[in-house]
């Protein structure tokens, strides 16, 4: 039923006059009285009837208006929900990504959404490229930070927005024979202990795979998922270790002189999908943080 009819009826109950319901509501006064022959025939009992002074509910038009009131109050409720959303007054974005994304990319995008939109909230899941996939496909996630060339069998099923290069850099710890060095080969790490991402991760095979085609086994001698973690492992004196460069300052870090270890990482949701206005302005913000 449309809500038009239960509006025009709930106007002509509380001005008890189809004259005056009518001028206020803007219409005439036949077309209001069509209307409610109509309403009447399709609810099957009379709604309203005429007294010395107007018009006036009939006990069915009572129970009517009660309902019909409710439901007008819902509609607009939900009206104003949307509108809510649609303004960006709030409404969740969920996102994830790897230790790199969450730790480095996305705080500063986060932080600078919610300065222009304080209603909104945020889920970030931490996890490996597969897993995030996962999640942007199954709709846990409005998106994902992976590596590129992530192994999904519904991979084909994820939309590339944006890829931004990444570059691995050796760390060590005071006092190594490398610090102060800008660069390192992989002959270098023969028989060093290194501090590696957990096995399995995207970033630990593209490191791994590297050494082993310059014929070195690395020593990894404890396995980590938080690059904050390594880093302090590293400074401990544990060992050597990997990080991107987002994790790094300006010039920290050892570039591999062998053959760069360069990765992408992209952004990737769902294809067909359309995003919600609020993750459609979380998108753009981290759109134009990483074209910065």
């Amino acid at each position: 039923m449309e809500l038009t009819p239960l509006r025009y009826l709930i106007a002509i109950a509380e001005h008890g006059h189809m004259t005056r319901a009518a001028s206020a509501l803007g219409v005439t006064q036949p077309a209001l009285s069509a209307m409610l022959r109509k309403l009447e025939a399709e609810v099957g009992v009379e709604l309203l009837h005429r007294t010395g002074r107007g018009v006036e509910p009939t006990e069915a038009g009572l129970v009517f208006l009660e309902h019909a009131r409710d439901a007008v109050r819902r509609a607009d409720a939900g009206v104003a929900a949307v509108r809510s959303l649609a303004g960006l007054e709030r409404g969740s974005i969920r996102v994830g990504g790897g230790a790199t994304a969450t730790g480095y990319l996305l705080p500063a995008v986060i932080s600078a959404v919610r300065r222009s939109h304080p209603g909104l909230r945020f889920l970030v899941r931490e996890a490996g490229s597969e897993a995030v996939a996962s999640s942007v496909l199954s709709g846990e996630l409005d998106l994902g930070i992976v590596t590129e060339g992530v192994r999904h069998p519904q991979r084909d099923d994820l939309l590339r927005v944006r890829s931004v290069a990444d570059e691995l850099r050796l760390i060590v710890p005071q006092g190594h024979a490398l610090t102060g060095k800008k660069s390192f080969r992989w002959s270098d790490l023969q028989g060093e202990h290194v501090i590696g991402f957990e096995a399995g991760s995207a970033v630990r095979e593209l490191i791994d795979n590297a050494a082993r085609d310059r014929g070195v086994t690395l020593d990894v001698v404890m396995e980590l998922r938080s690059i904050e973690s390594i880093k302090q492992m590293v400074g401990a004196g544990i060992g050597v270790a990997f990080v991107s460069r987002f994790a790094l300052g300006e010039g920290v870090g050892l570039r591999c002189r062998d053959e760069r270890l360069a990765r992408e990482l992209s952004i990737v949701r769902r294809q067909g999908r359309v995003p919600s206005p609020a993750a459609s302005a979380f998108e753009t913000e981290l759109l134009k943080s990483l074209g910065r």
